[in-house]
């Protein structure tokens, strides 16, 4: 499966880590055909930057966010399937929106967030 939609777990770790291996890894996530984003995501990066680094910051990552990958908007179908999902598996609503846009795109979900691996719908991943 060449397509994922990645959790703000992997924005976190590729703005903020300091592990060398780790980032030469993340790196190479570059090269996947399909690289999608939900627009949740956005929200959360933005929300977490807007507190830790301020709006300048919060604006510089959003932006390449919106470069580097296609933003998926929540559409009614994806709203449905993540309220079926946030049911099933008690999620948090932007967890569960990000899964649903996972399933929505047929991709993998980028994450090392232990509830996306409890997901049956989905498949998961993160660096080994």
């Amino acid at each position: 499966m060449n397509e994922a939609v990645y959790d703000t777990r992997f924005f976190v770790e590729f703005f903020n880590s300091n592990d060398p291996s780790l980032l030469e890894k993340i790196r190479k996530e570059k090269y996947r055909r399909e690289k999608y984003v939900s627009v949740i995501v956005i929200h959360e990066l933005y929300k977490l930057s807007l507190a830790n680094e301020g709006r300048e910051t919060a604006k510089r990552k959003v932006a390449f966010l919106k470069q580097e990958f296609k933003i998926i908007p929540v559409d009614s179908q994806i709203a449905e399937s993540s309220a079926e999902l946030r049911q099933k598996y008690k999620l948090s609503m932007g967890d569960s929106m990000i899964a649903a846009t996972a399933m929505s795109q047929n991709a993998v979900c980028f994450s090392d967030y232990p509830h996306f691996g409890q997901i049956k719908e989905i498949k998961t991943a993160w660096f080994e």
